[in-house]
């Protein structure tokens, strides 16, 4: 009987392959539905992360060993040898021949039995010739990159033209590399101080964040909403950069602050941090089902300035119009910026992404109209294309000329009014942040 962490993991993948879900989710539902926690649950985590972020270069090394193409297995089989593939070549601490035998397993107890000869002798020759895999194609940069990082030709093609080939490969890299835990100290409650000894009494690891200001890293969590520190409201889990929205917009205590595409509500928290609990947030979302969660993290957090309306950033609201002293856009987009915490993100189809700067636009024409005169406007996405960034704010500001980027300092350097985040410069999340000010 194969193992329930990789059973678990074959059906997260399975699930994102047959009904288009989210890697995150889908595993998060799946953990729960089968009940694994503990070691099961964090070898199930990283099989499904680790066979995500090395697709396309297991598929490389599979077809070098299968008399079959890859992607012409009969489902599910073809997750079956990835899985089983990835641990002989990645997962140091499982002997191959149990990487093997599970997968073998796997197989059967998915009806697929007749093919568990071919399973067999495809890892073992996997296994036997680890040391000496097939090279990669060297014919151009592009296909070279595009396999040994698993990342779509022409996402490879954007970020060498964006970064050069150096630091291209790093963001790459960087995609593929474990992220770190950051989270927002909640000053209401606590001191970053107190939280790191409380965290570290509670047996995780912890240390002040390099540079963003009341936010910690964290190693060695487990489940971190087991935690008390967690349950009580002691802390947010933000990545760093989605912190900085709400310190780029400078918010103060008593404002009225609206946050047009708010689930899961990270920047309204932040923003209620530091407004210290006094003044008007009003979080919004097009989905009931994320207002409710918004609503429940307040309630955690100890935050009662925030109100949730589901609301269409893209249809005018009137009775909000120059209501707010700081509007917040944090836009939907392509999500480029996160693929080492979504891995799946990276197989998106370029085609999906060309009408994401139109919705972009449209909603930050109409966010507009909420700030008040002489009020702030922060658009923010995490995304690292400038299709969804700079053209976006540039065409926004030429169609209207009272409104103007203010510059802001962080601490990483001064900026003209916009800063783009790198995970291979900054350590943060990919992301864009916008600053502008409407005329008074």
């Amino acid at each position: 009987m194969s193992t329930p962490a990789r059973l678990t993991a074959l059906r997260v993948l399975e699930s994102c392959r047959t009904h288009g879900a989210w890697a995150d989710a889908a595993l998060k539902a799946q953990l729960s539905r089968d009940g694994l926690t503990g070691p099961d649950a964090a070898l199930c985590s990283r099989i499904v992360y680790g066979v995500l972020q090395n697709q396309m270069l297991l598929d490389f090394y599979l077809a070098a060993y299968c008399s079959q193409k890859p992607d012409h297995l009969q489902p599910p089989l073809l997750n079956i040898l990835r899985m089983g593939a990835y641990q002989i070549l990645y997962l140091d601490k499982i002997p191959d021949s149990a990487a093997v035998n599970e997968a073998v397993e796997l197989a059967k107890i998915m009806k697929r039995g007749q093919a568990s000869g071919l399973v067999n002798a495809v890892l073992r020759k996997v296994s036997k010739n680890k040391q000496a895999l097939p090279a990669l194609p060297d014919r151009d940069e592009v296909t070279a990159l595009s396999l040994r990082y698993s990342h779509p030709k022409w996402l490879v093609r954007r970020l060498l033209a964006l970064l050069g080939r150096e630091e291209a490969e790093a963001f790459l890299a960087a995609d593929n590399a474990p992220a770190p835990i950051t989270v927002q100290v909640n000053p209401l409650r606590t001191t970053a101080q107190a939280l790191l000894e409380r965290l570290e009494a509670e047996g995780v690891s912890a240390r002040m964040h390099p540079w963003v200001p009341d936010c910690l890293e964290l190693t060695g969590t487990g489940d971190l909403t087991a935690l008390p520190a967690f349950r009580e409201g002691d802390f947010l889990v933000q990545d760093p950069a989605a912190r900085l929205v709400s310190a780029v917009a400078d918010i103060q205590s008593g404002e009225r602050v609206l946050d047009v595409c708010a689930a899961p509500g990270g920047k309204s928290f932040s923003a209620a941090f530091a407004m210290k609990g006094q003044g008007r947030i009003v979080a919004c979302d097009l989905h009931q089902n994320k207002l409710q969660r918004i609503t429940e993290g307040a309630r955690r957090l100890g935050l009662t300035c925030i109100e949730t309306q589901a609301a269409d950033g893209r249809v005018n609201r009137p009775e909000w119009r120059d209501a707010f002293d700081t509007v917040l856009v944090d836009a939907p987009c392509s999500g480029l910026g996160i693929i080492r915490k979504k891995p799946d993100t990276r197989y998106k189809r370029a085609n999906d992404l060309f009408s994401l700067p139109v919705i972009q636009s449209e909603i930050l024409d109409n966010a507009a109209s909420y700030v008040r005169p002489g009020g702030v406007l922060v658009y923010s996405t995490c995304t690292i294309l400038p299709e969804e960034n700079e053209q976006v704010t540039d065409a926004f500001l030429a169609q209207h000329p009272d409104f103007s980027m203010e510059p802001f300092s962080l601490p990483v350097g001064e900026t003209d009014g916009r800063i783009t985040l790198w995970p291979q410069r900054h350590g943060t999340d990919g992301f864009y942040i916008c600053r502008m000010r409407r005329q008074a």
